[in-house]
């Protein structure tokens, strides 16, 4: 399968048309047509209809393996890339919003860094595709359990920082008075959903263990990724939310109870790939690493 028409085809049912694919693509439309003609006569399948312009459900089971297929291809020239390339003077680190600790902000070098915040799903991508030097992505996970992490190519995971959590809630709250909590206390619970600024709800009912989709209820969705935010939205009574507990203790005007089980920690990874970084990657991560055995008191 030619990874080129593979990249014309994913446009096109992205776009749901081959003239706005052809223009994001930089070919004429019948330059697309024919890409997705070549794929359809290699794979044998019908894999767009035409008017409208939608998958067909072989093209929808196509569309489920590209992007992995097409990701691992970036990754590899990517990888292959670094052989070549002269080592940098500069850094990018993509984090996902949580991944930050004080000990990891003291150790960037004092010039020459990108911080670059990403969903926690996409650091591992930006890592092995070249888009960033090293990542530090967060999430919930049993004490000393490594996270689970999308297979995109070749990494190396060091655990940087692994935490207790802590429920986050408002001064007035009738469970603000208790010395810990459990989810199981908490299922029925109002809560904040803010996948990127805090730990995903999805990840709570996964913890849980119970039904798919069942309890945790949004009281109100934060699309940003700034915590302070999300804890001034927890303070004043908008929902419930659970974070690190260096972060939950600092939120002013709400209460920090502990989350006595399930046992989970927030653990923080430092991703990078097999390659001889940078000095200052190579310097950073090797801080870090050094920093690898940090957790804070229970």
């Amino acid at each position: 399968m030619d990874p080129h028409l593979l990249r014309t085809y994913v446009t096109v049912a992205r776009l749901a048309s081959f003239s706005e694919a052809a223009r994001e693509l930089g070919y004429t439309q019948s330059a697309v047509s024919q890409h997705i003609a070549a794929l359809e006569n290699d794979l044998g399948l019908p894999l767009l209809g035409r008017r409208p312009v939608v998958p067909t459900p072989a093209g929808e089971r196509l569309l489920e393996h590209a992007g992995s297929l097409l990701l691992r291809l970036d990754a590899a020239r990517a990888d292959l890339a670094r052989f070549a390339a002269a080592p940098r003077g500069t850094l990018t680190l993509a984090v996902s919003p949580l991944a930050l600790h004080p000990r990891t902000l003291a150790a960037l070098p004092a010039s020459g860094v990108t911080l670059r915040t990403l969903p926690r799903d996409e650091v591992p991508a930006a890592v092995a595709t070249g888009a960033a030097d090293l990542g530090l992505v967060d999430g919930l996970a049993a004490p000393s359990d490594p996270l689970r992490l999308p297979d995109v190519a070749p990494l190396t995971a060091v655990r940087v920082a692994e935490e207790p959590l802590a429920v986050v809630l408002p001064a007035g709250h009738p469970l603000a008075g208790r010395p810990g909590l459990r989810l199981a206390d908490l299922v029925d619970a109002r809560w904040l959903d803010a996948p990127e600024a805090g730990i995903p709800l999805d990840g709570l009912r996964a913890a849980h263990g119970g039904p798919a989709g069942h309890g945790f209820r949004t009281a109100l969705r934060y699309e940003g990724t700034d915590t302070r935010t999300l804890g001034a939205l927890a303070a004043a009574g908008h929902g419930l939310t659970l974070l690190p507990v260096s972060l939950a203790d600092a939120i002013a005007g709400a209460v920090a109870v502990p989350l006595g089980a399930p046992r989970l920690v927030h653990r923080t990874e430092l991703l990078h790939t097999r390659s001889e970084p940078g000095p200052p990657a190579a310097e950073l991560a090797a801080c870090l690493v050094a920093e690898s055995t940090w957790r804070l008191p229970t």
